[in-house]
């Protein structure tokens, strides 16, 4: 049994974030220009065509991060976590360099990453409850 790692909570932060992921990849499926607006950029048919291309690898990393909560073994549940701490961090900094220039939405969206990161860096250092002393 791991040490470390609070694995129940990391499973609950990869479901959440599988949530937001879907509801995010429906959206750009369906309505790309919401985003593209409240990000700044000026829409058009590719930016359209990219934003849904993006909805449906955000579907497919929800989809596996669902899968991973839902029926992974606790090495595969740190490793997720490991991974999508990094990744959530990455999209608050990629979304704050975005050169269209910050706005409310720009920073609700990086907040959203950075949060998501910081909860699977506090669970992931958190001492495993099931592991005993």
């Amino acid at each position: 049994m791991h040490k470390k790692g609070d694995i129940q909570r990391l499973r609950g932060v990869l479901r959440l974030g599988a949530l937001v992921f879907a509801i995010s990849s429906l959206v750009l499926f369906i309505a790309p220009r919401i985003f593209t607006d409240l990000l700044g950029f000026p829409g058009s048919k590719n930016l359209d065509w990219s934003m849904q291309l993006s909805g449906v690898t955000i579907l497919t990393l929800g989809g596996l991060m669902f899968v991973t909560a839902q029926a992974g073994s606790a090495n595969g549940v740190l490793w997720a976590a490991r991974v999508m701490m990094v990744g959530a961090f990455g999209l608050g900094v990629m979304t704050l360099l975005i050169p269209t220039g910050v706005t409310w939405f720009v920073i609700l969206y990086a907040l959203i990453g950075f949060g998501f990161s910081a909860a699977y860096l506090v669970f992931l250092t958190r001492r495993n409850p099931e592991a005993g002393s």
